[in-house]
């Protein structure tokens, strides 16, 4: 147990960090897919450079998880048709419910009781995906 107490903490720094920033709030999302401000793109745009530079380090250091496994992801065939078909539901769903799936925790924390049924139903979708994923091309 206390050998995760580091990632709770770093959990809920980063979600201090993203209610700090309005990353939750639905109303810069909706700004977001109306194309009316920067502010989502700015934040996406720097985690996409933050992720890039984070794996490239870690290709050089050649860094490992704390089981001793590679934490570089084993190179797979591009799949066009799923990403398309995966991100066209991510996003109706991320525009539905203003929210991706990090944020949900976070606004369920800030007392937004409404996002609790967006929590069950994201947690039913991965359940569910769970159990159809060997049926589904990959």
């Amino acid at each position: 147990m206390m050998k995760n107490f580091p990632f709770l903490i770093l959990g809920i720094v980063f979600g201090v960090i993203l209610a700090k920033g309005e990353v939750i709030s639905w109303f810069r999302i909706q700004e977001m897919f109306r194309f009316d401000d920067f502010h989502m793109y700015g934040v996406i745009g720097s985690a996409v450079v933050l992720g890039v530079i984070s794996l490239q380090i870690i290709k050089k250091l050649d860094l490992k998880d704390a089981y001793g496994q590679s934490l570089i992801p084993a190179p797979k065939p591009i799949a066009f048709k799923q990403y398309i078909f995966g991100g066209v539901i991510f996003g109706m769903g991320w525009a539905i419910t203003g929210a991706c799936p990090g944020p949900i925790y976070i606004l369920v924390g800030y007392g937004y009781s409404s996002y609790v049924i967006v929590l069950l139903a994201a947690l039913a979708g991965a359940f569910l995906y769970g159990i159809l994923a060997k049926y589904l091309p990959h």
